[in-house]
């Protein structure tokens, strides 16, 4: 055997371990760049601590301060429950299970914002939406057991309305959960966009007498 051919398993082993070493940088700069996103997070995680502190300090336990009269009221509230108090009498056991349950879906959306490609720019901001708002409320319950909300909407032509009490009003609300449903919103909307983008037909191929 030739020293040609003796050579030729080292020469492949060092080009696998290039091959290699380059993919993992491709992925790794991808994924840095999509994590930019969790700005978006951080401001959405800042604001709502800031705003649930003051609601806390300066409003008293449900309580409604009318803002504009007939439709938005400043209402503290502690919700030891999921989404419209579900689950918020079940004795104490709920606080950590929402906990865990919010972390992982947290850990699950920022791999997910990490293998995105460039180009998804309104899933990213949907993603990033979404962690910041779990990662709100999930302070809360860490912190003190329950979730802080204080936003009021109300109407009394929404009276009995699916989703409305029985006097228009909406559950009471916060910044976490505003960021989650607008980052819903932003899913649905990127999930339509790239359907729409999957049947549209090709364009007419050039001419190639042209």
């Amino acid at each position: 055997m030739s020293a040609a051919i003796r050579g030729i398993p080292s020469c492949a082993a060092d080009a696998w371990r290039t091959w290699k070493g380059r993919v993992k940088r491709v992925v790794s700069l991808s994924a840095a760049g999509m994590l930019r996103w969790l700005w978006v997070s951080a401001v959405v995680l800042v604001l709502d601590q800031a705003t649930k502190l003051w609601a806390a300090e300066a409003l008293r336990l449900y309580e409604a301060r009318p803002v504009v009269d007939g439709l938005f009221n400043l209402t503290l509230a502690f919700n030891e429950g999921a989404a419209f108090s579900f689950l918020a009498d079940a004795g104490g056991w709920q606080r950590w299970f929402f906990a865990v349950l919010a972390f992982i879906m947290a850990t699950v959306l920022t791999v997910w914002l990490a293998r995105l490609d460039r180009g998804e720019r309104m899933t990213a901001a949907a993603l990033a939406l979404l962690i910041g708002g779990a990662a709100g409320n999930l302070v809360d319950r860490v912190r003190v057991g329950y979730v802080i909300d204080f936003m009021d909407f109300y109407h009394e032509s929404l009276a009995g309305w699916p989703g409305f009490s029985t006097q228009g009003h909406f559950p009471v609300f916060n910044v976490a959960d505003t960021a989650i449903t607008i980052g819903v919103v932003l899913m649905l909307l990127a999930s339509l966009r790239r359907t729409d983008q999957h049947a549209r037909p090709p364009g007419p191929a050039p001419d190639a007498r042209q």
